[in-house]
């Protein structure tokens, strides 16, 4: 079982910068961000490897956010810069500790933390 609690969400003008942060209880093999706006469907906005570092950002999101870890703290973060109103959505952090490719599939993650909230206004 891993235990996920995400920090560092809030309201922010579009073109401002958010950092996310999700401290966990264990090692994770993958860990990544979701996100769900109202109506819609959890998307993945990033992955991230523990092993190697390896990275995976949705399109909608690259080159804006940077998906890192620091395996001391046992701790993931995501940088969110140049919002836009479209970023709005709640965060989600996730991680799963299965061997394999750490892609943006919901289903490739098993725990779940409860969510920041990050809204950007126009």
């Amino acid at each position: 079982q891993v235990q996920l609690v995400e920090s560092g969400g809030g309201s922010v003008e579009a073109g401002g910068s958010l950092r996310l942060s999700c401290e966990a209880s264990g090692y994770s093999f993958c860990m990544g961000w979701f996100r769900q706006a109202p109506g819609k469907e959890r998307e993945g906005v990033a992955t991230i490897r523990s092993g190697d570092g390896s990275t995976y950002y949705d399109d909608s999101v690259k080159g804006r956010f940077t998906i890192s870890q620091d395996n001391a703290k046992n701790t993931l973060y995501l940088q969110m810069n140049s919002l836009k109103p479209e970023d709005t959505a709640m965060y989600y952090c996730a991680a799963d500790r299965r061997w394999g490719s750490c892609s943006l599939s919901r289903g490739r993650f098993n725990y779940w933390g409860q969510g920041t909230q990050v809204t950007v206004s126009s």
